[in-house]
């Protein structure tokens, strides 16, 4: 005797189809639906504007890791390793070689003034916008997670408006960022 009714294999099926369809369906920019008037867009250009946006907001984030590094030397061997990642994100972003890394100095009580940083599309501000990192480097660690958080976030919610390419970037730089956060406040629960 037959099963009738949903089985596992048949909902799977339909979810695929529906998936599919959304995503075949989601273009309302084809060459007969464009609106009159309207020009076509520049993909390579709009991939240009994407990339230098988010290679900016990556830069900010290296500001960051400097500033901090700078205001903490002690934090200098864990965060060394997640700012290098860093600036490896920036150079592919902008096709360019990583920055090296900035001295630490044992008097480093001094505060670094990176560049100003602009706030984000999404509104927040960078902890580092045109001051030094915080005074307290349980505060300066918390700041820089949360600017990693934010960061990823961006690369994350860019990825609907990438090429293929950029976006297999996007996504793992973005993963990337979900990584450092994590490592960087694992242990502040003690």
């Amino acid at each position: 005797m037959g099963r009738t009714g949903t089985t596992r294999r048949r909902a799977l099926l339909a979810t695929g189809a529906a998936a599919a369809a959304m995503v075949t369906g989601c273009s309302g920019d084809a060459a007969g639906e464009r609106p009159p008037g309207r020009p076509a867009a520049d993909p390579a250009r709009a991939e240009r504007a994407l990339r230098r946006r988010l290679a900016a907001r990556s830069q900010a984030l290296l500001d960051e890791y400097d500033a901090v590094i700078a205001r903490h030397p002690g934090l200098a061997a864990r965060l060394t390793p997640l700012r290098t990642d860093v600036a490896a994100h920036v150079a592919a972003l902008t096709d360019r070689k990583p920055a090296p890394a900035v001295p630490v100095s044992p008097s480093a009580a001094v505060p670094v003034t990176p560049s100003p940083v602009s706030p984000s599309p999404s509104g927040s501000r960078s902890v580092v916008a045109g001051g030094p990192a915080p005074d307290d480097p349980a505060a300066a660690l918390t700041a820089l997670a949360a600017a990693e958080r934010r960061t990823s976030d961006e690369h994350t919610a860019a990825l609907a408006d990438a090429e293929p390419e950029l976006a297999q970037l996007l996504a793992s730089v973005a993963a990337a960022g979900a990584a450092h956060a994590y490592l960087l406040t694992k242990g502040d629960a003690r």
